[in-house]
């Protein structure tokens, strides 16, 4: 499974689209995502009660899971197994978060991880700044394709090329779903509202993950690990951990670090719906900052 992966990561940066990026924006293409925000706060013109706040919520962080344990923790860096029908799950789920297909998610992000807040990285606040790396690059008319060779692994699946060529049917359906069941003051918070936080959320991690929080380890980039985004994202805030050892399904590796993602992950693979979670050796765990300093004052 790593070497499968790694041999992804070596493919020839030439022969990748997204590396030329030239920082522009598609304004036309990208109505639908302005009029997701318009939507979202209109929301605050319709009825909101208890069950619209939880509502809200739990339509926010049920996606989360599909963002963090389906589009990232699984497709981009493969770090634990499941089968194919619950694989589709997954990526259904994570599409309901409106942020395009999983094989487009999870191949821009596997060339994220190659060029990490260097000049090719689509998001690096440290060279394009905070806009871009929250929304900008998911804007560009430069980043619109999937790039199949950096998944070919789940590019063999008709049913995933399927999903990520009509990618808006999961959202549309999901939507449609919420506005049967609570009308439209459900279909606003529980739909729109919700998603419009979802998308920030998520893209937190491109930006604020890369200029505020701790670093533990030397990963060679400008991640760093936060308490506040990993509540926010199910976990992904411990990013400094994940940049520095990228396969793993718990991104928080300490007993303190909250990591929801991991423990929804932990409790299927209890039922057998998911299985050989990857972990980060002790020794990985180990070689952290303070501990490279005392062994060097040693």
């Amino acid at each position: 499974m790593q070497s499968t992966l790694e041999t992804i990561l070596k493919t020839d940066d030439q022969e990748l689209a997204p590396s030329a990026v030239r920082r522009r924006i598609d304004w036309v293409g990208s109505i639908p995502f302005f009029l997701m925000h318009v939507a979202g706060l209109c929301a605050f013109f319709f009825d909101f009660n208890m069950t619209m706040f939880w509502l809200c919520l739990g339509s926010y962080y049920l996606r989360m899971f599909g963002v963090t344990g389906g589009y990232h923790r699984y497709f981009s860096h493969r770090a634990y197994k499941t089968s194919r029908p619950f694989q589709f799950v997954l990526a259904f789920l994570a599409q309901t978060s409106a942020q395009k297909g999983a094989l487009w998610w999870a191949a821009h992000h596997r060339y994220h991880h190659k060029h990490s807040d260097s000049p090719k990285d689509l998001h690096s606040p440290k060279q394009d700044g905070f806009w871009w790396a929250q929304v900008g690059w998911i804007l560009s008319p430069d980043t619109t394709e999937t790039d199949m060779k950096y998944i070919q692994d789940f590019a063999k699946y008709p049913e995933l090329r399927w999903l990520n060529r009509h990618f808006l049917v999961p959202p549309t359906l999901y939507a449609v779903a919420i506005y049967l069941i609570w009308g439209f003051p459900g279909l606003f918070w529980g739909f729109f509202f919700s998603t419009m936080l979802l998308f920030h959320g998520t893209f937190f991690i491109n930006s604020l993950t890369h200029v505020f929080g701790k670093v533990r380890y030397r990963s060679g980039d400008e991640s760093k690990n936060s308490l506040i985004l990993a509540l926010i994202t199910c976990g992904e805030g411990w990013h400094n951990n994940h940049h520095y050892y990228q396969a793993t399904a718990n991104q928080g590796w300490f007993w303190w670090e909250v990591d929801f993602s991991y423990y929804t992950l932990k409790l299927l693979s209890l039922f057998g719906i998911v299985w050989d979670l990857r972990m980060p050796p002790a020794h990985i765990k180990a070689r952290t900052i303070a501990a490279e300093a005392r062994s060097k004052a040693a």
